[in-house]
């Protein structure tokens, strides 16, 4: 009963009363999810965040059904719809000042790197609204034409500020999912978000720029074979390769944001997960089924008029958002029933105790 990996369990052990005491006398005051948990729960979560899983493909025999019911659960205790929204209204929030910083910097280097840049922006119409993507356009367009040195330092440190705020959000998300308390100071926090934005941003310009490789790499494969069968096979086959390149990057985006995002006392880094598997795919599913939804039915224009475009950019950032929580909710609670089905074996929870997902 002493061993945790080896030494956690003994270290939550020996300080299971004492936090008990504590957190119960907290509880009423506190709005926090984890001092609303009983103590089996707390010791499951604990044990979550000093004792990362290797794999979280691994169940620890704990059956599939058994998971997928904790994600629903905890899906619903978190809130994570309304958090959703939430993230959707910081992403809109920070796109427009990352699009001013980056206007700034190519109008002032040249005018053909911002044509460049505007070809990139339009391979987000494989999972952006075309309206929405055209205001996103149209806002690039209008802030490329007034550059200025320095319009190029605010909308640096403005576009960094305010694409953290969002990142922040994440990280005060992912708290409430893995059941911990941000306990870094602010300064820290909002500097590792800082920081972190600037990585995903650099992921999703090389997504981005490995869309646009593919496409003119395959043209050209295409254009200098001269056999036609033979050149079209193999301008399929190198934008298959491009693609499995923009999926390793989103994956890779997952894996950042999951890493980073949670304050657990230890990280483990984990490329491909479950959750980011569940979330890449409902992302993409979802972002089609919305861009088939506006086709059909497109009467948004009526009901929105003008705003039409903003609140089908903000929908997309909700699906997002949700798809991106979803995925860390699925890991979270894949580690937490490997803990608990560990702790009831060693004894350090009752075998019949009902934890909270």
């Amino acid at each position: 009963m002493s061993e945790f990996l080896p030494a956690d369990e003994a270290g939550v052990q020996a300080t299971a009363s004492s936090q008990d005491v504590e957190e119960r006398s907290n509880v009423s005051a506190d709005p926090h999810p984890r001092a609303q948990l009983d103590a089996a729960s707390r010791h499951v979560w604990e044990y979550v965040s000093h004792s990362p899983l290797h794999s979280l493909w691994d169940f620890q025999g704990v059956p599939l059904v058994a998971v997928l019911k904790r994600t629903a659960t905890s899906f619903t205790n978190d809130n994570l719809l309304s958090r959703s929204a939430e993230l959707g209204y910081y992403f809109l929030f920070a796109l427009f000042p990352t699009l001013i910083s980056a206007s700034a910097i190519f109008g002032l280097f040249a005018r053909s790197a911002s044509d460049i840049y505007v070809k990139l922006l339009n391979y987000l119409s494989l999972v952006v609204p075309h309206d929405a993507l055209g205001l996103v356009l149209d806002t690039f367009q209008q802030t490329t034409q007034h550059s200025s040195s320095g319009k190029v330092t605010f909308g640096i440190a403005a576009a960094i500020w305010s694409a953290s705020v969002g990142f922040s959000a994440i990280q005060d998300t992912l708290n409430t999912v893995y059941k911990v308390k941000e306990t870094r100071p602010y300064w820290m926090a909002r500097g590792s978000a800082m920081l972190v934005t600037i990585l995903l941003a650099m992921i999703t310009l090389a997504t981005l720029g490995a869309l646009l490789a593919g496409t003119l790499l395959s043209h050209f494969v295409r254009e200098h074979i001269a056999h036609p069968r033979l050149g079209l096979t193999c301008g399929i086959a190198v934008h298959l390769v491009f693609d499995v390149v923009c999926l390793a990057l989103n994956l890779l985006l997952f894996a950042t944001i999951y890493y980073f995002g949670p304050n657990v006392q230890n990280k483990r880094w984990r490329y491909f997960t479950p959750g980011a598997a569940i979330g890449i795919i409902g992302w993409i599913l979802s972002s089609l089924a919305l861009r088939v939804y506006l086709f059909y039915f497109n009467s948004y224009s009526v009901t929105y008029g003008s705003l039409g475009a903003v609140i089908i950019l903000l929908t997309w950032f909700y699906i997002t958002g949700l798809m991106l929580l979803l995925g860390a909710e699925l890991n979270s609670e894949i580690e937490a029933a490997a803990a608990e089905k560990r702790l009831k074996a060693s004894g350090t929870i009752p075998r019949g105790a009902k934890t909270a997902a």
